[in-house]
């Protein structure tokens, strides 16, 4: 079978190699993949600045969906033809993280999804939602289990208001299920067009930060007081700012960390005190947490945000990703 893999780092090292078929053991399913998407942790697990001790060759992404082609003995969840896609950590299947469940994320601590062929626990994969193509179903297992659990923990409630960061994968799953659940959204991008294009999502009112850097003082007179919830993926950079567009008992849930690790401003301590603010982290979730969130988009027939490639341009789409001109989710359709 073919697969892309790290051989060593960098996205013009990535590889397009070929492999033996994965086994199949007892409890164990074989997918032949269709469509995996990119998250940015792809993008940095290959530039090997997520983990730079990553034992190499390793086939990445974690997000793919594609068809049950065969089950090991003792498998009973699944047969022959089902539509599947694999969750993101292998062994976190309900309950609260522990350091063993968060263990054993696919394209990381194990192979991931970008190959013909993947072999899975099979409580390792949850039945995709019917109205959804492969290509959209490829999607969900990171950004959209994160945006889903991001909102919980700000509990969010109809009428309450939600602060998005951008329009890459998490946010804009965040401002479709914001908006499912009535909240008010609002939005920061440097792109005028991508925000003309989440409005056609229902974003609710949006700023460009390079026009309006003090884009915590614009939040605050959209609303008054503040939000509710802030779905933080910038870290250190937005971070102050998101604290001071917070409402007083609002809540933060930090999902990433694209600024980088060098902070833009000292942490206001004072405003975490003063705001008793909740700051949460997200890391994806659990199988279950995946099921419930797909009976939501099956209930409501929501559909993903993105665009779609051949997998023989994976450098070119990776590079795309690095550049951040995308909207939404990267897709690449395995042929």
């Amino acid at each position: 079978m073919h697969v892309w893999q790290i051989s060593s780092f960098g996205i013009d090292f990535l590889e397009f190699a070929e492999r033996p078929e994965p086994l199949l053991g007892p409890g164990k399913v074989m997918v032949r993949g269709h469509a995996v998407s990119l998250n940015f942790r792809d993008l940095m697990m290959v530039k090997g600045l997520y983990n730079p001790k990553l034992k190499l060759p390793r086939i990445p992404c974690s997000d793919g969906a594609g068809e049950v082609v065969a089950v090991g003995d003792g498998v009973t969840q699944w047969k022959r033809g089902d539509r599947v896609a694999g969750i993101f950590m292998q062994n976190w299947i309900d309950g609260p993280a522990t350091p063993a469940k968060v263990k054993g994320a696919l394209g990381g601590d194990v192979d991931g999804m970008l190959a013909e062929y993947v072999v899975l626990d099979e409580n390792g994969l949850v039945a995709i939602p019917e109205h959804l193509s492969y290509q959209e179903a490829a999607t969900l297992p990171c950004a959209a289990v994160t945006a889903w659990n991001a909102l919980r923990a700000g509990e969010v409630k109809p009428g309450g208001t939600v602060l998005i960061q951008g329009t890459g994968g998490v946010s804009l799953f965040a401002l479709q299920f914001a908006r499912l659940k009535g909240a008010k959204v609002l939005g920061i991008s440097g792109s005028h067009d991508k925000l003309s294009r989440a409005y056609e999502l229902g974003l609710d009112a949006g700023v460009n930060y390079n026009d309006v850097p003090d884009w915590d003082r614009w939040v605050i007179e959209q609303t008054g007081e503040g939000v509710d919830l802030v779905v933080e993926v910038g870290g250190l950079g937005t971070l102050p700012r998101s604290l001071r567009a917070l409402r007083m008992g609002g809540a933060i849930a930090q999902v990433g960390v694209l600024t980088g690790a060098t902070p833009a401003e000292p942490l206001p301590i004072p405003a975490i005190l003063h705001k008793q603010a909740r700051l949460h982290g997200i890391y994806v979730g659990s199988r279950q947490d995946f099921m419930d969130m797909n009976r939501a988009i099956a209930l409501t027939q929501l559909r993903p945000v993105g665009e779609d490639f051949p997998w023989s341009h994976a450098r070119e789409v990776l590079a795309k990703m690095e550049e951040g001109s995308h909207f939404g989710k990267l897709v690449m359709s395995i042929a």
